[in-house]
């Protein structure tokens, strides 16, 4: 047993392209306003031309009444189709074009008509109006149909009113007319309808380049694609226009900028403030992989140009990477110290060796005492005054690298910071930058290469100088040294330089601080750090300390 399969229903609908559908709608809405516009004027064109129709019956009567011979006539003759009367109504008729010209007396008796057998009978509309010495326009029903009808009084020489005169125009000249119109008019508005219709391709074509000749619901698809991808993705993106201001900030953005989603539309200088952040997104500065601090952030920033004259930007956090870079480059340098105090070791070995082996006891005795006194009284010193083990411990490490880099390293007789601090790492971070580039820059001062630390508490504000004896900082030099991606040295190994100072001055303005650079008392830098609310609780005065500990 075999069936057949029912017949498809055929579905017309709206075509999937956007070029068709535009095309289709700019085509319909131009045949809409032509119809529209058509209908608009053929609206009161039936009534303009029955205006025009009477107006031009009225002439014809005000003509024929203003003919003084007529009037004498009405009064010296009888209603007759071979009267004087009749013979001036038909010639007036046939000159004018009108349908009828009809000449009546004051009782509405009819001395002319076209139909000669109503002549000498009453009139089948209202005559009184025009008898009473008005003229009249209208469209009525008389004897010989529709007509637009002018009626006037009829005036003796003397000035009395002996009779009237009503002239019609026959309708259906006037409705030819309106026909004869619309032709005319469908053909204005098939060329309206063209030149929509034409300009309607030409805007769909350009439409269809723009959008790839995608459908509508492709275009929804790609943008709610975007949207999920723009906002999922872990890499900042941040799209400009052309004139600086934000048009996209998916939330990765956001977060690293520390700012929310208002400020989309507003220029970026104003919703970042000034700074290098905006000065690398702007495009100010050029360069790929460009760093920048924001807030309490280390971000790696690129620029791409967009065929608008606008610009996108994406921003990666490296805020971690940059801490374990600067981690490798201590644990690097704690190694080279070790190092190097494996191979002074080495050497002080050799050294008491040969004078035991010369029996110099007393000597060797003196040696021994002196090596392990000077390491101990360093660590003592440093312990004593920085009771923070994260900051101490910083400390000694810092002078076991001095020692190695030939660099005199020591903390200041002033300095004393107790164990109270709200944020210890961030401090740390601080003495560790400040410190590194110190020993950089003293190191190439020769024999009198000297660091110098001043840790100082003063009630809940820490204040923090580091000094060193290298070349300095020039005065108009001073701020530019803050500003992230500056440095005079070359990069190390796992990225740029140009972050330290950055971050100090950005740890320090988290805590309400500040961070600045002095001419030293040694020669070169001094650096000063104060914040404000570094300690937990007030602390008294710095405790007295032996000699030996100064």
């Amino acid at each position: 047993m075999s069936s057949t399969p029912p017949a498809r229903r055929l579905r017309f609908g709206l075509p999937k392209r956007v070029f068709a559908q535009v095309l289709l709608m700019q085509v319909a809405i131009a045949a809409g306003v032509a119809v529209l516009a058509t209908g608009l004027f053929l609206a009161p064109l039936s009534d303009q031309l029955d205006d025009q129709a009477m107006r031009r019956a009225l002439a014809i009567a005000q003509t024929t009444a203003a003919e003084p011979r007529i009037a004498e006539e009405l009064r010296s003759s009888r209603p007759s189709p071979d009267g004087p009367v009749q013979a001036a109504a038909e010639r007036i008729r046939r000159a004018s074009g009108a349908e009828y010209v009809v000449i009546m007396n004051r009782e509405g008796v009819r001395w002319s008509h076209t139909d000669r057998g109503r002549i000498g009978h009453v009139v089948s509309t209202d005559p009184s109006t025009a008898l009473a010495g008005r003229a009249v326009m209208e469209i009525d029903e008389g004897t010989l149909g529709r007509s637009a009808r002018g009626k006037v009084p009829l005036r003796a020489a003397d000035g009395a009113i002996v009779g009237a005169v009503s002239v019609g125009i026959e309708y259906d000249s006037v409705r030819a007319r309106l026909i004869h119109a619309i032709p005319g008019l469908f053909a204005y508005a098939g060329g309206a309808l063209a030149v929509g219709a034409l300009a309607a391709y030409l805007i769909s074509r350009r439409v269809q380049r723009q959008t790839r000749d995608l459908a509508f619901s492709d275009i929804s698809a790609l943008l709610a694609e975007r949207e999920a991808m723009l906002h999922g993705i872990r890499e900042g993106v941040v799209a400009l226009d052309r004139g600086g201001r934000i048009r996209l900030l998916n939330d990765e953005a956001q977060r690293l900028l520390g700012v929310d989603p208002k400020v989309i539309g507003q220029p970026l200088d104003e919703a970042l403030g000034a700074g290098r952040t905006t000065d690398v997104l702007t495009g100010q500065v050029s360069g790929t992989d460009l760093l920048t601090v924001r807030g309490q952030r280390v971000l790696v920033a690129n620029r791409m140009p967009t065929d608008d004259g606008g610009a996108v930007a994406t921003l990666r956090d490296r805020t971690e990477l940059e801490q374990l870079g600067r981690e490798l480059d201590s644990t690097r340098g704690l190694i080279d110290a070790l190092r190097a105090q494996d191979h002074e070791h080495a050497n002080r070995m050799h050294t008491l060796l040969g004078l035991l082996e010369l029996e110099m006891y007393e000597e060797a005795v003196d040696f021994v005492g002196e090596v392990a006194g000077t390491r101990r009284v360093t660590a003592e010193q440093i312990t004593e005054r920085i009771e923070d083990p994260l900051l101490s411990a910083l400390m000694v490490g810092k002078a076991t690298v001095a020692a190695e880099r030939g660099v005199a390293f020591g903390i200041s007789g002033d300095t004393w910071l107790p164990d109270r601090l709200v944020d210890p790492r961030g401090l740390v971070t601080i003495v560790g930058n400040l410190v590194d580039n110190a020993l950089d820059a003293a190191a190439g001062s020769g024999q009198h290469a000297r660091v110098e630390v001043v840790l100082r508490a003063e009630g809940r504000s820490a204040v923090l100088r580091v000094r060193d004896s290298g070349p300095g900082v020039p005065a108009d030099q001073r701020e530019t040294v803050f500003v992230e991606g500056w440095s005079t040295k070359e990069p190390p190994a796992h990225g740029k330089r140009g972050i330290g100072l950055a971050l100090v001055r950005r740890f320090s303005e988290r805590q309400g601080g500040t961070a600045e650079v002095t001419r030293s008392p040694l020669g070169g830098a001094e650096f000063v750090v104060v914040l404000p609310e570094a300690l937990t609780l007030d602390v008294p005065d710095v405790p007295d300390v032996t000699e030996e500990a100064r």
